[in-house]
C-alpha cells in the first residue's frame, strides 16, 4: 500500500505543474470516483448518498458526501493548491543584453530564490481565450525545457558563496531566446492553448521546475519534488477522502488557492467559499438555521500543511525537544500565538484518530525565537467557529524549487484521513465524543 500511494503521489506531483492543474487533477479524481460537479451559479439539488464537488477560481475545490439528511456535523480537511513560484507578467518579453530575450516575472509567495537558478524551467497555468463569441478558460503547460535563469559566474562574483543578495527584477528573469522573433512567447502560449493569437485574451502563467518527482536515498526513503508544500498533503487527504466509508457526518475536502500570498481572495481560505458551501448543503437538505448552527458546533477542521523536519545540516534551527523527522509520521503543529490552531482538545482528538489508524504522530513547535507562518486553520476558523487542528508532513527545503520529504509519510496521512472522514465529532456537557 505504501509503495502504491507513493508512486501515485509522484504521478500527481508531475501532473500538477501549476495550482490550476492540481485542482483539475483533484476534480478528475473525484469524477472518476463518481462525484458530480456542482456550479455556484446554479441551484443545488442534493440527495442522501450523493457525492459532489464544486470549483471556484479554477484552483480551489470543495468536495463532500451526504450520508443522510440528519447528519451530525461536518468533518472538514483543508489543504492548498498553490506553491511559491514566479508569475509571468502579461507583457512578458524583455529585450536584454547580448541580443537575449528574457521573460518579465514577479515572485508569487516566499520562495528560496537561489534554488531556481541554473535549472530547466517551463511555464504552466491557465489562459482565457475568445471562443465562438464567449470567453473560455483553458489549461496550458509548455511541456518541454523552455527556460533557464542563469546565475553569475564565480569569476565575476567572488562573494557568491558568502550569500550574494538576489533581486527579483534583475537576477530572476528567465532566459527565453535570442530575441530574433519578438512576440514569440505569446505565439507559443496561443499555440499551446489551441487558439489563434488574436483570440488569446489574458493569462495566469507561472514558472515551474522541469525535474520530475522521484525517490532518492540508499533505500529510496525520500521523496524529492517540486511543490511538496502543499500538494503532498492535498494528495494524502484526497486519498483518505476517496477511501473513507460513510459515517454520521458530512466528510468535506477543501483545497484552497492563494495560501502562499495570504489567502485574501475569492477562492482563498479567507473567503466565504467554505461557509457558502456549508450553508448551501444545509439548505439543500431542508435543514433549519438552528440545525445548521448545531451542525457547525459539531464539526471539526483539519488544516493540513507541511511542517519543517529537523535539518541534518542545521539542527540548531529546530526546537530542542519538539521537532519532527522524515518518515516519522503525521505532525501535530503547536504555536502559543495561535499561528497554528492546535490546542489540547484538537490534539487529543486527532491523536485518537491516528491511534485507530495505526499511524505514528509527531509534535512540532517552532523554536521560540523563530515564529513560523500562519496556516489555513486560523484563517478558516475566523469565518467558521469549529475545533481545529494544524497538521502536516515533515519536509526539508520548504519553499525551495525542489523539496524533500519522507517516502513513508504520505501513506501515514492517507490512513489517518480515511479514519478521520468516517468519524463524527461532538463536544457537549459530558465531554468530547468522536
Amino acid at each position: 500500500m505504501e509503495q502504491e500511494i507513493t508512486q501515485r503521489l509522484l504521478a500527481f506531483l508531475d501532473a500538477s505543474p501549476s495550482c490550476y492543474h492540481a485542482a483539475a487533477n483533484v476534480a478528475e479524481a473525484l469524477l472518476q470516483a463518481g462525484y458530480t460537479r456542482l456550479y455556484e451559479g446554479e441551484p443545488w439539488q442534493l440527495t442522501e448518498g450523493g457525492r459532489y464537488f464544486v470549483l471556484r477560481g479554477g484552483a480551489s475545490v470543495i468536495a463532500f458526501c451526504i450520508p443522510r439528511r440528519d447528519f451530525r456535523g461536518f468533518m472538514i480537511a483543508a489543504g492548498h493548491s498553490d506553491s511559491p513560484t514566479f508569475k509571468v507578467r502579461e507583457t512578458a518579453e524583455v529585450p536584454s543584453a547580448g541580443g537575449c530575450l528574457r521573460l518579465s516575472v514577479e515572485p508569487y509567495g516566499g520562495m528560496v530564490m537561489r534554488s531556481w537558478l541554473d535549472r530547466p524551467l517551463s511555464v504552466a497555468g491557465r489562459v482565457v481565450v475568445r471562443e465562438e463569441g464567449r470567453l473560455a478558460a483553458r489549461l496550458v503547460n509548455v511541456d518541454r525545457d523552455l527556460l533557464v535563469i542563469p546565475s553569475v559566474a564565480i569569476h565575476m562574483d567572488r562573494e557568491v558563496n558568502k550569500g550574494t543578495a538576489l533581486k527579483a527584477n534583475v537576477d530572476m528573469l528567465p532566459l527565453f531566446g535570442m530575441g530574433k522573433e519578438p512576440g514569440g512567447f505569446r505565439r507559443l502560449i496561443a499555440e499551446e492553448a489551441g487558439a489563434a493569437e488574436e483570440d488569446l485574451i489574458s493569462t495566469d502563467l507561472f514558472l515551474y521546475p522541469r525535474q520530475a518527482a522521484t525517490l532518492t536515498g540508499a533505500a529510496e526513503e525520500f521523496v524529492a519534488s517540486p511543490r511538496l508544500d502543499d500538494l503532498q498533503c492535498v494528495f494524502g487527504c484526497l486519498e483518505g477522502f476517496l477511501t473513507a466509508k460513510d459515517g454520521e457526518s458530512v466528510p468535506m475536502l477543501a483545497v484552497f488557492h492563494n495560501e502562499e500570498v495570504g489567502s485574501g481572495t475569492r477562492q482563498g481560505a479567507d473567503s466565504t467559499f467554505l461557509t457558502d458551501v456549508l450553508r448551501r448543503v444545509s439548505n439543500a437538505m431542508g435543514r433549519t438555521e438552528e440545525e445548521y448552527r448545531a451542525a457547525v458546533a459539531n464539526s471539526f477542521l483539519v488544516s493540513a500543511d507541511n511542517a519543517h523536519a529537523i535539518h541534518p545540516n542545521h539542527p540548531e534551527y529546530a526546537d530542542g525537544r519538539e521537532f519532527p523527522v522524515l518518515n516519522g509520521g503525521v505532525v501535530l503543529k503547536y504555536n502559543a500565538a495561535q499561528r497554528y490552531t492546535t490546542d489540547a482538545v484538537s490534539d487529543a482528538v486527532f491523536r485518537q484518530v491516528c491511534r485507530e489508524a495505526g499511524v505514528p504522530v509527531q509534535r512540532y513547535s517552532n523554536r521560540a525565537d523563530l515564529p513560523g507562518g500562519s496556516t489555513l486553520g486560523n484563517i478558516s476558523t475566523a469565518h467558521l467557529s469549529v475545533h481545529s487542528v494544524d497538521i502536516g508532513l515533515p519536509q526539508l527545503a520548504m519553499h525551495a524549487a525542489y523539496e524533500v520529504a519522507g517516502a513513508k509519510d504520505t501513506a501515514y496521512l492517507a490512513q489517518a484521513m480515511t479514519i478521520y472522514f468516517e468519524k463524527s465529532f461532538r463536544s457537549g456537557p459530558e465531554g468530547i465524543e468522536i
